[in-house]
């Protein structure tokens, strides 16, 4: 048993830990995509708190809504992740620890909401600024583009699924009558 108080600023970086917190923050952004697929981002409901999040969000960042809303269309980390920009924040996300369920936990997140996940175009934030940024991009209309996107991605994948079953069929087939005609 450990004696001693855990200060995660000295703790070690346990990398079967960042594995875990990688793996669920990947699982999460899959389910996200997903659900823009499926759902009108207009329809999409996050939390039971969207409404409080949205209202929040636009009242303690008003620059989110200045020049159409172009810092929720593609996001500026270094906005984000200055000194300034982190103190905002943190003073945002503290007002969850209470209300949203693992409200501090790592997510993924696009920096351009007409993109989907990808290497270059995706940062990590906590759960509550995900929350906060895709429902403002849900509301306003930002994601529908990911939403077309999503739902084209899946069509694609849908017909190569559809041609492979085809194409397995007709060799099953085709083995049959050889075999048939041995």
């Amino acid at each position: 048993m450990m004696s001693t108080k855990f200060d995660p600023n000295n703790a070690q970086n346990l990398v079967e830990i960042e594995k875990q917190f990688a793996v669920k923050a990947v699982e999460h952004a899959q389910t996200y995509w997903n659900l823009l697929e499926k759902v009108p981002p207009k329809e999409l409901r996050l939390t039971k708190l969207d409404d409080e999040i949205f209202e929040h969000t636009m009242k303690d960042f008003p620059e989110l809504a200045e020049d159409n809303y172009a810092k929720l269309v593609k996001l500026d980390e270094e906005w984000m992740k200055s000194p300034e920009g982190k103190e905002r924040w943190r003073q945002f996300i503290q007002q969850y620890e209470k209300k949203v369920k693992d409200y501090n936990f790592g997510s993924l997140i696009r920096t351009d909401a007409r993109e989907e996940y990808g290497e270059k175009s995706t940062i990590f934030v906590t759960r509550i600024q995900f929350y906060a940024i895709e429902i403002a991009r849900n509301r306003l209309g930002l994601n529908n583009t990911a939403h077309e996107l999503a739902k084209a991605e899946a069509e694609k994948e849908r017909e190569k699924a559809e041609k492979e079953k085809t194409e397995k069929e007709k060799a099953k087939a085709e083995k049959k009558a050889s075999a048939k005609q041995s």
